[in-house]
């Protein structure tokens, strides 16, 4: 696991305990939460896919966000 590279939208390498920022709007899915641009999400954990990260919100636990809308804070 220790060989996949996770990046943000600019490019820039995740590592787990990061803090991140949402760059749109993204509606959670099963809820009727959406994250603002701009959230910040703190103490991130990487999954083991390239594209994902997975964090906790403070209405959503347990949360798994595309690394894709997130730039690293």
């Amino acid at each position: 696991m220790s060989d996949i590279v996770v990046k943000d939208s600019n490019g820039n390498v995740l590592a787990d305990g990061d803090s991140v920022t949402t760059v749109k709007d993204l509606k959670v899915k099963g809820t009727s939460e959406t994250l603002k641009r701009g959230t910040l999400v703190k103490n991130i954990r990487l999954t083991g896919r390239a594209g994902e990260v997975e964090c906790n919100t403070k209405k959503v636990k347990g949360l798994v966000l595309r690394t894709e809308f997130l730039k690293k804070a």
